[in-house]
């Protein structure tokens, strides 16, 4: 049977994006799963998105939300509305649930793809990477041909070839053999791209395609559940503006 990957990051805990892009997952033939990290923080389910993407049985990584709501880490240089997140999401969470996101790694490599939530050069710092400098220290240490991450919530391809960085928008792509990619998948639950549409990717790797699926969701219901929560308002209204 033929392989296709569903790639997911920066999940959030949101329960109402996550639910559509897996049923979309399912639609389109889905047969494994990656996630780049980040499954709890910033929205009103985390028990809930991590009970599902455990389920999964897939590989996951450690993203700066998983690992500063588990390590208990002081949160002073924090965004105050990211930390607010982070306190109340610490009260939600089970102790053994606490120590499942504590034991994730920072890199893991499947059947020849690397998973990082941020970069490579230093994933435990969690470096954001928004243009082709910045993902040319990236490749420096990228071992496998493809390499998928999230962490600034902004879908986007970033390919080298004959020393040379290019980044590429976001859009259905075939992979050229030869040539090393670092690709982020968007956000399924907190997009900053200005499309307030869930995000997620499909990589096909006997036809090396990658494709960007972009979903509806009821962002109303998310919203009501950030507020019954008590989170910040910010966190709430962000979400129809996709910022």
């Amino acid at each position: 049977m033929d392989k296709l990957f569903a790639i997911l990051g920066d999940i959030h805990a949101n329960l109402d994006a996550l639910e559509v892009v897996l049923a979309d997952c399912r639609e389109q033939g889905v047969t494994d799963y990656l996630c780049t990290g980040d499954v709890v923080g910033y929205n009103a389910q985390p028990h809930e998105c991590l009970e599902i993407v455990r389920g999964l049985g897939c590989p996951i990584v450690m993203g700066n939300h998983d690992y500063y709501v588990s390590s208990r880490q002081d949160l002073d240089d924090f965004n105050p509305v990211a930390a607010a997140g982070i306190e109340w999401t610490r009260k939600q969470l089970s102790v053994e649930e606490m120590y499942f996101l504590r034991a994730l790694p920072f890199v893991t490599t499947k059947t020849g793809i690397t998973l990082v939530h941020a970069t490579m050069d230093g994933p435990e710092d969690f470096g954001y990477v928004f243009d082709h400098l910045q993902a040319e220290a990236h490749f420096s240490h990228q071992v496998t041909p493809l390499c998928f991450h999230g962490h600034t919530h902004c879908p986007m391809i970033y390919e080298k070839q004959m020393g040379a960085v290019y980044r590429i928008d976001a859009q259905d792509f075939k992979l050229p053999i030869g040539r090393k990619y670092f690709i982020n998948v968007g956000s399924v639950g907190q997009p900053r791209d200005g499309d307030p549409r869930a995000a997620y990717v499909l990589y096909d790797p006997k036809a090396r395609t990658v494709r960007f699926r972009r979903l509806d969701y009821d962002i109303a219901a998310a919203q009501a559940k950030i507020r019954e929560a008590g989170l910040p308002e910010r966190l709430a209204q962000r979400l129809e503006v996709g910022q």
